[in-house]
């Protein structure tokens, strides 16, 4: 694979018939799309090139192509946020696009330069800022994918692959808002073992999550927390974000590995533990210790981190036959602070002290 780099400057095709943009009430997550979206294609010995912003429309993919039957694909997730004062903002998006690039050689994909993505959304963006809603609550989520196109039938890396990046509109991950959820604890199947894909955003992990988290739903959960592949003690993540146990007065959440992604949303928690002076760290954390915690009337706090919900409380958890009530059932403190300090960051409500906003022109 070649080292990321792209031929070409951006070439934008404006579309001639504009869609109507929704109301940033009852926008719900990922049913909106805007007018455009970012294109470039791979092929070996060309590398990256034709960088484009076109109309947003139905992606020209042969039957055979490799995705579609060897899994070879991955995306990202960030988002753009328009703050009081009116500027459309990108929430740490070189941090999103580092992490891409670092991801697609465990898939045999070639990397895209992440300087040259963060250009190439700031573009598509700032194309379609008329989209990026008002309301707090609402953002423009920003959907980079990358897929292996070549046509063809055989188990080998793909000669050719297509990078994309769409936008949606969207309120709420969550019916439930910022309302606590219950969560599952899933003893059966695992999302991603030791020396698998979970470290990186692939495709082939959100499939492997479907079908637990589709029983726990029918069993009254909104999300499954994933233990390990090997001896099923250890707690991984928590349906698709990082997981942190608040337990006394201090703050847990696993260590990354390659099973446990490296998520954005989780580094701003963990900065803002530090910055407050929180007892705050990573630390390998069993079902039996979370059980433990909350018999002894310790587990304060349990909440999930992640670009789409940002942060996610948790009321209950399922183990078994028994049912752990965390901290009442209702918000923690620590967890509505979190919550509080990163969204009015995003919302430009507080100082940028961190340096994770980027203006879009």
């Amino acid at each position: 694979m070649d080292t990321g780099a792209v031929k070409g400057e951006i070439e934008i095709h404006a579309t001639k018939t504009p869609k109507p943009r929704p109301a940033d009430t009852g926008l719900g997550f990922g049913r909106h799309f805007t007018d455009h979206m970012f294109m470039m294609d791979w092929a070996t010995g060309q590398g990256w090139h034709a960088p484009r912003i076109v109309p947003y429309g139905p992606l020209n993919m042969d039957p055979a192509a490799g995705a579609l039957h060897y899994g070879q694909a991955m995306f990202e997730g960030m988002k753009a946020f328009r703050g009081r004062d009116g500027q459309v903002r990108l929430f740490r998006v070189e941090r999103h696009c580092q992490r891409m690039s670092r991801g697609a050689p465990r898939l045999c994909m070639p990397s895209v330069d992440a300087d040259f993505m963060q250009r190439a959304i700031t573009a598509l963006v700032s194309l379609d800022a008329a989209w990026v809603p008002a309301a707090v609550g609402t953002s423009l989520y920003l959907r980079p994918t990358m897929v292996a196109t070549e046509p063809y039938l055989g188990v080998r890396p793909s000669s050719r692959y297509t990078f994309f990046v769409i936008a949606s509109p969207v309120g709420s991950y969550y019916a439930e808002g910022m309302s606590p959820v219950k969560i599952w604890v899933e003893q059966r199947y695992v999302r991603a073992p030791h020396g698998g894909l979970g470290g990186v955003k692939a495709g082939a992990n959100y499939a492997a999550s479907l079908l637990a988290a589709d029983r726990a739903r029918h069993e009254g959960y909104s999300q499954v927390l994933w233990l390990d592949g090997e001896e099923h003690r250890f707690l991984q993540e928590v349906g698709t974000m990082n997981v942190f146990v608040r337990i006394g007065d201090e703050l847990l959440t696993p260590p990354l590995d390659d099973s446990i992604l490296a998520g954005v949303t989780r580094d701003c928690v963990l900065a803002l533990a530090r910055h407050w002076g929180l007892a705050a760290r990573e630390a390998r954390l069993t079902v039996d210790e979370l059980r433990a915690a909350h018999r002894a009337g310790t587990l304060r706090e349990v909440f999930g981190s992640g670009t789409a919900a940002v942060i996610a409380p948790v009321g209950e958890i399922g183990l078994g036959e028994e049912r752990l009530v965390v901290g009442g059932g209702g918000i923690g403190e620590w967890t509505r602070r979190f919550y509080d300090a990163i969204t009015a960051v995003q919302y430009a409500h507080a100082d940028d002290t961190h340096g994770w906003l980027t203006p879009v022109s």
